[in-house]
């Protein structure tokens, strides 16, 4: 997200595309989602989930016709500086064929990029480059619009680390404490444990959990000093163990509730759960700042909104399966923050693989991903203090970015591993600023800026659907209006207590 443009890549095929889209969307956010419908009621977490799709995928267009601008721009100012230079090195101008841009701008005749661009070539808004969102901002946002910008994407990752941090130990806590005592099946079979509880010997469950956090950090802390990128094997591993395990789950929660045996009995509806569900919802939809390194390599972008259209619908369908089977095969009560847990109870299964599998899962996944976030955000740091032509001391480039990259999300991990909320609160707030408030100022100034420079009959060929200017004021009243819904609601939960 830092930093500028970078490479391409290889290209791939819009249905490749697609299955990236659908594997980075469908992440750590849908695992906790079934508590999240269990606590909100079916019937008013099947509607928002619906409308949060639809309004994640609106933004999603805003966001790719931002890039369209973006790349737009690029080529603009490219043809600037070769025209400059053609200026220098011979008085010639250009003939009529070389003509590019519509005459509503006040130099209308240039010469194209790297060679004379004629009549049937590609049109200059195609998506060849990949800007990435921190480029974007600074190409059509103010210095406070950039800052505030590198604000909210570095505390969304920062709750993204938290998350992480506090997924593996618990993870691992619930698995080997109930390996070690005399009731290794009984996660998910409604008992429930305190912190302080027994795990082995002297050991409580929390002194266990933080042992684990110790050793999480003390194993993938290191990797945030240095520089790590995902192998595409990795992505392959992670991506495989993903399928398999949402799939798993699926069928054994279908299997329970086809024998009659399903305990789940969820609610219509039940407010005090809407905000944590907001929350979770928006963190489940959660791509926008990744869409750069997705939709650019895409070869051919003809139909790229169609496409993304039908990946939110796909997953839309997955989440409200997965949650479906969660809430009617299991009590609500019993639904455990993170829902793989639930399946390592031997009511379930009495295959001890799958049970460890589904209970260790997030362990082997988010593993891999906490150091490239870490990476991600220790990056983001830098380019936000970053000065033209300076350049870091070593101490502070390689240690003090690092720390305080690591450090805040270890230390919320220790003070809570609540993985519900702690997913609720990163959706509500630094989800809201990327998912809502930035895509749509994203489309809104780069509406602006293509109607200065390139006039106003120019058209994006990746102009989003929603171009009326109603869909952008919509977008950002809504993420207001669930702002202040979600701190009142944090206000008067804590004023009760």
């Amino acid at each position: 997200m830092a930093g500028g443009i970078t490479d391409t890549g290889e290209l791939y095929s819009p249905y490749v595309g697609l299955v990236y889209m659908f594997n980075l969307i469908v992440g750590t956010g849908a695992l906790t989602m079934p508590k999240a419908f269990a606590t909100a009621g079916w019937l008013v977490s099947l509607i928002l989930i619906m409308f949060l799709g639809f309004m994640s995928y609106m933004t999603t267009t805003f966001v790719m016709e931002a890039m369209a601008a973006a790349n737009a721009q690029l080529r603009w100012k490219r043809m600037e500086k070769h025209k400059e230079d053609d200026d220098e090195d011979s008085s010639s101008g250009v003939s009529d064929s070389d003509i590019l841009l519509p005459d509503g701008y006040e130099r209308s005749e240039t010469r194209p990029i790297l060679s004379v661009q004629r009549r049937g070539s590609p049109n200059i808004f195609e998506i060849t480059e990949r800007v990435e969102m921190g480029q974007m901002a600074s190409m059509f946002f103010n210095k406070v619009g950039v800052n505030l910008f590198y604000f909210c994407i570095i505390v969304y990752l920062y709750g993204d680390l938290a998350i992480y941090a506090a997924a593996v130990p618990v993870s691992l806590m619930q698995v080997t404490c109930r390996v070690t005592g005399n009731h290794s099946c009984g996660v998910g079979d409604g008992t429930k444990y305190n912190d302080t509880d027994k795990c082995w010997g002297p050991i409580r469950r929390i002194d266990a959990y933080r042992l684990y956090l110790a050793a999480f950090t003390l194993l993938l802390g290191p990797f945030t000093f240095f520089n790590v990128q995902k192998t595409k094997y990795l992505q392959i591993m992670t991506s495989l163990m993903r399928w398999i395990a949402f799939v798993v789950m699926i069928i054994l929660a279908l299997i329970h509730i086809g024998k009659g045996e399903g305990e789940g009995h969820p609610p219509l509806a039940q407010l005090s759960g809407i905000p944590n569900l907001f929350g979770v919802c928006v963190y489940s939809f959660m791509c926008q700042h990744s869409l750069p390194s997705l939709i650019t390599p895409i070869s051919k972008k003809q139909h790229v909104n169609k496409l993304v259209l039908l990946d939110y619908i796909l997953i839309l369908g997955f989440y409200s399966l997965l949650s479906f089977t969660a809430i009617y095969c299991f009590r609500n009560e019993t639904l455990m923050d993170m829902y793989t847990l639930n399946f390592t109870n031997c009511n379930i299964t009495n295959i001890a693989f799958i049970r460890y599998f589904l209970g260790l899962f997030p362990v082997f996944t988010i593993s891999t991903n906490f150091p490239i976030i870490a990476v991600t955000l220790r990056n983001n740091w830098k380019t936000l203090f970053h000065r033209e032509g300076g350049t870091y001391p070593w101490v502070v480039d390689r240690i003090v970015f690092p720390a305080i990259t690591l450090i805040p999300p270890v230390l919320v991990a220790v003070c809570t591993h609540d993985l519900e909320s702690l997913v609720g609160i990163t959706g509500a707030y630094a989800g809201n600023g990327i998912q809502y408030i930035i895509p749509a100022f994203l489309a809104y100034c780069s509406r602006k800026d293509t109607q200065l420079i390139f006039g106003s009959g120019t058209v994006n060929n990746h102009l989003s659907p929603f171009r009326h200017i109603f869909w952008i004021w919509f977008v950002l009243l809504w993420s207001l209006f669930c702002f202040v819904f979600v701190t009142a609601n944090i206000i008067l939960s804590e004023t009760k207590l």
